[in-house]
């Protein structure tokens, strides 16, 4: 699978299985092309499109066994095709990063402070598989952020995050909330073109830390992803919220064909 992911060279390959007991209706491993992450967004919701198409499946919700536990994916068929929810595992959110590697991370994104969004704190969320979060005010500058990648990869040895997702609300369009842009060096991911375990944690992460005024039980926003790379992508972020906590968290996605094809090993 290693081999093939890095053959392959997307930013994850995902393989399914056949459930291994009654407690699932399968399994799904993921690997980027250096190493195997415990679970990741839009390979899901490509690899259920995938499976819905190659099974005909109807509207179905199926319990799929991944590195953090059973999650549920809901497949919804409607006028001949599919999208696909996932949702996500627990929601954690550390307590801000340090100075010093505050400091770093700016360095290695080449980021002044005054760039950074002063209530957005930067922070490690995760929903299975953590991201660190940066908030800056320019979309213009995120899209001409250039990163030092060794320095970003030597910072995640310090820190025990492999991702870094920077973020910004400057929009030009009222269907789309952030655009963010998501690299993991570390992991042989110079830039994600789309990243559904950063913008779900990144609900939970507004709704947390009240960056948003939320006052009511659920939270939606669409994330846009690739653009500065010309790989567009949206997320479709879903925050249950209760006691101006985040409660649950899904992502709702879909997905196209590219090709299909059989591996002789």
């Amino acid at each position: 699978m290693q081999l093939i992911a890095r053959e392959l060279n997307n930013s994850e390959t995902a393989f399914l299985f056949s459930p291994d007991d009654k407690d699932c209706d399968g399994e799904i491993r993921y690997f980027t092309p250096t190493t195997e992450v415990p679970t990741c967004g839009h390979a899901t919701i490509a690899a259920m499109y995938a499976l819905a198409i190659e099974n005909n499946l109807d509207s179905c919700r199926l319990r799929i066994k991944t590195q953090i536990g059973v999650l549920p994916f809901e497949i919804i068929k409607k006028d001949g095709d599919y999208s696909v929810i996932m949702t996500q595992g627990k929601f954690e959110l550390s307590s801000a990063l340090v100075s010093d590697a505050t400091d770093k991370l700016l360095i290695a994104l080449g980021l002044d402070k005054a760039e950074r969004m002063e209530n957005c704190p930067i922070q490690i969320a995760s929903t299975g598989h953590s991201k660190v979060m940066i908030g800056i005010k320019s979309r213009k500058k995120l899209n001409e952020l250039s990163p030092n990648l060794e320095e970003l990869a030597e910072l995640s040895k310090e820190i025990n995050c492999n991702g870094y997702f920077v973020f910004t609300f400057d929009s030009d369009s009222t269907d789309i909330f952030t655009y963010g842009r998501m690299f993991a060096p570390s992991i042989g991911i110079k830039e994600d073109p789309v990243t559904g375990n950063a913008n779900g944690p990144l609900g939970g992460y507004l709704i947390q830390n009240k960056i948003i005024d939320c006052k009511v039980p659920e939270f939606e926003f669409n994330g846009r992803q690739g653009e500065q790379i010309d790989r567009l992508g949206v997320v479709k972020v879903k925050v249950t919220v209760c006691n101006e906590k985040p409660t649950l968290i899904q992502i709702k996605g879909d997905a196209v064909v590219i090709f299909k094809t059989v591996l002789e090993m």
